[in-house]
């Protein structure tokens, strides 16, 4: 069984620096509340990390 985190955005990048933007745009998301499903790997735990403040992340299984 494969665990997936799913992304959630939960506040603006407005005043957050450009790699910040960057990276929440390379998770695909675009608003607030805007969600998306990931596998769990070490890429994009480091990019949960860079953006930690903005989003809220869960695991699901498959």
């Amino acid at each position: 069984m494969a665990v997936k985190l799913l992304i959630t955005q939960r506040r603006s990048y407005i005043g957050s620096k450009p790699k910040q933007r960057a990276t929440l745009r390379a998770l695909g998301l675009r608003k607030i509340n805007s969600q998306k499903v990931h596998e769990n790997n070490a890429v994009v735990r480091g990019m949960i990390n860079v953006v930690r403040h903005m989003v809220e992340v869960k695991e699901i299984k498959e």
